[in-house]
């Protein structure tokens, strides 16, 4: 199933995308209810209910505005940096100086505030030079969330996955490096591009899929799942250790190589740049940068 959060006529509906994705039926929601996205849905199923009823005719989905699934996430985005070793390689001698590009122990973890979450076509506003000069992408698989816990083990992890989404972990570079974390640089308002609607597990296997992305038309990054260095069951089991995780939590998994900082010379984003990524099986998201 894929399930996506639109605007038409002004009002944010939740709805059922066609098997074809062309078109879109809503979900019988409170507007109330429908501010919170794709969110309300997965909490009712994660408490042993059911979906709302699809409530009026199929929409075609070109009349309507696509928005994040999860407009407004219940709280701060969990990253994954360093999971591709090939894009640990590239950024050995930046983000990364001083580890070396063989695997590590843990998996590195860092956050986005829910606040920079856009939508799959939204505009991503360039913060000005005082801000940063060094904007570049990263395209990944996103887990959402549906089944909550705490110290999940691996051999559980996928039963707590509501499905899965595409993300761009939109980066300032130069903010990433000069305050030694990453969760300023990561954060920038519009830095979250998200969508174009989750897909549900049984729809999707997200250990087996493909990550690609486009700037302007010419691939960047192409990267199998199966490449992660930290799988998505050793993530959720690490990211769950003493913290519980909620219905609608996202992670994003990681981004592979191709990212603009580590080619030479390093290759940042500027106004009226386009960058697409798609994830095989999952769908299309695609930013102009302003």
């Amino acid at each position: 199933m894929r399930i996506a959060t639109f605007l038409l006529d002004g009002k944010r509906q939740v709805g059922q995308v066609s098997a074809d994705g062309q078109q879109i039926v809503p979900f019988q929601l409170s507007a109330e209810s429908a501010q919170r996205g794709a969110l309300p849905l997965i909490e009712t199923l994660a408490a042993g209910g059911s979906l709302p009823p699809l409530a009026g005719a199929p929409i075609a989905l070109s009349a309507v505005k696509l928005e994040a699934p999860l407009p407004v996430p219940r709280r701060n985005i969990w990253c994954v940096g360093r999971n591709y070793e090939a894009h640990a390689k590239e950024l050995q001698a930046s983000v990364f100086k001083g580890n070396d590009a063989n695997p590590v122990s843990w998996p590195i973890v860092f956050t986005k505030v829910p606040e920079c979450v856009v939508g799959p076509h939204d505009e991503v506003q360039l913060p000005g030079a005082a801000a940063s000069e060094q904007i570049d992408y990263e395209a990944e698989l996103a887990v959402v969330i549906g089944k909550g816990g705490k110290n999940i083990s691996r051999a559980e992890a996928l039963s707590h996955v509501f499905g899965y989404t595409v993300v761009n972990d939109v980066t300032a570079r130069d903010v990433q490096m000069r305050h030694q974390q990453w969760d300023m640089g990561k954060s920038f308002d519009t830095f979250c591009p998200m969508g174009p609607w989750i897909v549900t597990a049984d729809e999707l296997d997200g250990t087996r899929t493909r990550v690609r992305c486009w700037v302007n038309g010419e691939l960047r990054q192409d990267g199998p799942t199966e490449n992660l260095i930290f799988d998505i069951p050793t993530l959720i089991e690490t990211i769950s250790r003493g913290i519980t995780l909620y219905p609608g939590d996202v992670i994003s998994t990681g981004t592979p190589a191709g990212v603009g900082l580590g080619m030479k010379p390093p290759c940042f984003l500027k106004s009226g740049d386009v960058v697409r990524i798609e994830i095989d099986g999952l769908g299309v998201i695609e930013n102009k940068f302003v």
